[in-house]
C-alpha cells in the first residue's frame, strides 16, 4: 500500500508513523518544513480537563494522553515529552470546581488546592492568593510539538518513508483516487492532515470541509532561567515552558483582538503583561518570537476523522487539538486505512456528518 500523507504537523507525523509502522509505504508532503505550522505556534497542552462538552470526545482524549504514555515508551521520552501536570485557577471558582467535579466523576484525577499549597510544593514563582482554589491535573503534559514531529518522520523515514517538503498538492484525482504533487508525483491512498489547509485539499475533489475561523496569537519569551515547571491557565493568561530557556503564553481574551487590526507586536506585549502579573520573574525575559496562525477546528468544533465513503482511498484527520490527539488518532486512523475496520471510539467524528 503507498500512502500520500499531506500536511507534516502533528496528525500528518503520527498518521504517517503509524502506517510506516504497519507496513505501508508513505510519503509526506507539506509545503513547508515539518512541524513548523500550526503545530509549533500551539500551546501544546496535553489535555482532556478542557474536553467536557461531550463525552465521546472526552473519552478520545483520555485515550490521546494514554497515546502519549506508549508513544514516549516507543520512541523515547526525551526532549519533546514534558507529563509534568496541569494548574488551572479561574476568576469564577465556582465554574471550576464544578468542572472539577465532574472530571473526578468521570474517573478522571484531579486535586483541589489552595494558592498556598501551590506556591509552597508545585510553582513558588506563581503570584496566586493563598485562598484560591486550584484545581491541579497531574496527569496532564505539555509536548515540544516541533521535536516530536521531526523525531516520527526521522524514525518513519529510517523505516522507508520518504518526503517531498516545499511540495504543493497540484490536484487530486478523485477517480483513483490519486494525489498529484507539484513535482509529478502520484500515489493512491491519500490522508489530508494539511491543518488550517484541510478545506483547501479537500476541495481539490470536490468536497466540502467546513471549517472555523478563529486565529490564535502565540508568543515565545526569552529566559535566562525559566521560573515554571507545568503548564497553567491563570484568569487572562496561560503559560507553560518551552524548554530551558523559554516560555509560551497565550490567552484567548487576546486572541479576540486579532481581527480588530492590533499590531501582532501589540498583541505580545499585551501576552507578556499579562503574564509578569501571574509570574513577577517573568519581568527581565524578552518578547522573541510570536506567531498569529490560524487553528484548523471542523465547523462544530470536533475532529474530522476517516474514511470519505464517496472517495474510496481519501481519509481526513482533521482535529483542533492535535496535540492531545495526534498519537491515538495516527493509531486509530492507520489501523482503519490498513485493516479496513473501523473503531468505535471515532464513531462521532466521521467525515460523513459533513456530507450533504
Amino acid at each position: 500500500m503507498k500512502a500520500a500523507v499531506i500536511g507534516a504537523g502533528i496528525l500528518g507525523a503520527c498518521v504517517g508513523w503509524n502506517l510506516s509502522r504497519l507496513g505501508a509505504k508513505v510519503i509526506f508532503v507539506d509545503a513547508g518544513r515539518p512541524g513548523e505550522g500550526v503545530t509549533n505556534w500551539s500551546f501544546s497542552w496535553v489535555n482532556a480537563s478542557n474536553k467536557t462538552a461531550r463525552k465521546s470526545y472526552f473519552d478520545l482524549n483520555v485515550a490521546g494522553i494514554a497515546a502519549y504514555r506508549e508513544l514516549a515508551a516507543a520512541i523515547g521520552p526525551d526532549p519533546w515529552w514534558h507529563p509534568t501536570g496541569h494548574l488551572r485557577w479561574a476568576d469564577d471558582p465556582a465554574h471550576l470546581l464544578k468542572t472539577a467535579d465532574l472530571l473526578a466523576r468521570w474517573d478522571y484525577r484531579v486535586e483541589v488546592q489552595t494558592g498556598a499549597d501551590v506556591r509552597r510544593h508545585l510553582e513558588p514563582a506563581v503570584a496566586i492568593p493563598d485562598q484560591v482554589p486550584v484545581a491541579y491535573y497531574p496527569d496532564e503534559a505539555w509536548v515540544h510539538g516541533r521535536q516530536l514531529v521531526g523525531c516520527l518522520i526521522r524514525d518513519a523515514v529510517a523505516a522507508g518513508a520518504e518526503h517531498r517538503f516545499g511540495a504543493a498538492v497540484r490536484e487530486i484525482d478523485a477517480g483513483g483516487p490519486a494525489v498529484g504533487l507539484s513535482d509529478g508525483t502520484r500515489l493512491d491512498v491519500i490522508v489530508n492532515a494539511a491543518g488550517p489547509s484541510a478545506s483547501d485539499i479537500a476541495g481539490l475533489i470536490a468536497r466540502d470541509l467546513p471549517m472555523r475561523r478563529e486565529p490564535g496569537v502565540v508568543t515565545r519569551l526569552s529566559c535566562t532561567q525559566v521560573p515554571v515547571h507545568r503548564a497553567m491557565h491563570a484568569p487572562h493568561i496561560e503559560i507553560r515552558p518551552d524548554g530551558k530557556d523559554s516560555v509560551v503564553l497565550h490567552s484567548r481574551e487576546i486572541d479576540a483582538l486579532i481581527d480588530t487590526g492590533e499590531d501582532p507586536a501589540e498583541l505580545a506585549r499585551r501576552l507578556h503583561e499579562a503574564a509578569r502579573y501571574v509570574v513577577p520573574e517573568l519581568s527581565s525575559s524578552r518578547i522573541a518570537q510570536t506567531r498569529v496562525v490560524e487553528r484548523p477546528i471542523p465547523i462544530d468544533g470536533f475532529p474530522s476523522v476517516g474514511a470519505v465513503p464517496s472517495v474510496p482511498g481519501y481519509y481526513e484527520a482533521v482535529s483542533h487539538s492535535g496535540i492531545t490527539l495526534g498519537p491515538v488518532i495516527g493509531r486509530l486512523l492507520a489501523s482503519e486505512i490498513v485493516s479496513g475496520q473501523r473503531d468505535e471510539m471515532l464513531a462521532d467524528f466521521r467525515p460523513e456528518r459533513f456530507l450533504p
